[in-house]
């Protein structure tokens, strides 16, 4: 099942092209995830990572990230990719940069790439190939394949122009935290979580649908469903004080990483209250770095389970 993330009214009600690019797959292919932040930069990288960043140039339109797990009819990365080339050559695109592992960068280039998380999309750090390509202004597309022992992944990650539509009838009045601070109301509520349940009854929860952009502690634009969910929760239980709490796997020292982990929540917190209205002197940020893992390091499924934030029920 197709996990979609929860948006803005806006972005929902925004009219957009179709998908510039929908890949053909020659053997069974099941979707796994799918991101629409809507009109968005993309960087289109042109360049394998060098002086701690990937060269590439920008281009804004309607951003979509889908990806798929592949049945194993290709014994290699390249097999997933050519035919997929070939497609992109069909239907009128420019190769920009193509890259095979090593010579694209390696660990940093994988993770200096906005891909959708574990097991939506698995990249193995030793076998993936990456591929960019552009097709008239405002049209591009950036995928990479990879390979497990049992199944091959691509994500597929395409911009095509789109503009706004006319500012959408005023929601409803906002629930109010505090005097001074509103939070606001999501376009369906149907879809936020239980977070009261999950603090009431296990004192904490994982803020699952949180991205980052790699390697930094910058909370990705977007409308995530948690901090809604919480935001409004904290309104509607005003005794309530909650503590974010940020993890990371164990690549890097303790010392780092507990300053990224801690520097992760402080986002959050951030976001909580310049966005969603929710009440600052009744929240805490802390990091934990790798210290408290859900899964093991050794994998990598295991380090992006560790990856996360917390929300931690302190008091109320």
């Amino acid at each position: 099942m197709i996990r979609l993330p929860c948006l803005a009214l806006a972005v929902a009600l925004m009219p957009v092209a179709a998908l510039a690019f929908d890949p053909v797959f020659s053997s069974p292919a099941e979707p796994t995830g799918s991101q629409t932040p809507g009109v968005a930069s993309y960087l289109l990288p042109t360049g394998a990572f060098r002086d701690g960043a990937i060269p590439g140039r920008s281009v804004e339109g309607a951003v979509t990230r889908r990806a798929w797990r592949v049945a194993p009819s290709a014994a290699t990365t390249l097999g997933l990719l050519a035919p997929l080339r070939d497609q992109l050559k069909t239907q009128g695109y420019r190769m920009v940069f193509e890259c095979e592992t090593a010579a694209c960068g390696g660990f940093d280039f994988r993770f200096a790439l906005d891909l959708l998380p574990e097991p939506d999309m698995h990249v193995d750090l030793g076998d993936y190939r990456f591929l960019s390509a552009e097709r008239g202004p405002g049209e591009a597309v950036g995928l990479i394949v990879s390979r497990s022992a049992r199944a091959g992944y691509v994500q597929v990650t395409t911009v095509v122009p789109a503009t706004l539509p006319p500012a959408p009838d005023p929601l409803p009045p906002a629930i109010t935290a505090d005097p001074d601070r509103t939070a606001a109301l999501p376009a369906a509520t149907e879809t936020l979580p239980d977070i009261g349940g999950a603090l009431r009854g296990q004192g904490h929860m994982v803020l699952a649908d949180l991205l980052f952009a790699p390697g930094s502690a910058e909370l990705t634009p977007g409308d995530f469903a948690s901090l809604t969910a919480l935001a409004l929760w904290l309104a509607e239980n005003p005794e309530a004080r909650i503590t974010l709490v940020g993890h990371t796997d164990t690549a890097g020292g303790l010392a780092a990483n507990i300053d990224l982990s801690r520097r992760r929540a402080e986002a959050v917190r951030r976001r909580l209250i310049d966005v969603h209205g929710a009440p600052g002197d009744r929240l805490a940020a802390e990091g934990a770095g790798y210290l408290a893992p859900l899964g093991n390091n050794a994998t990598e499924e295991g380090r992006a389970l560790n990856r996360r934030v917390e929300a931690v029920l302190i008091g109320g």
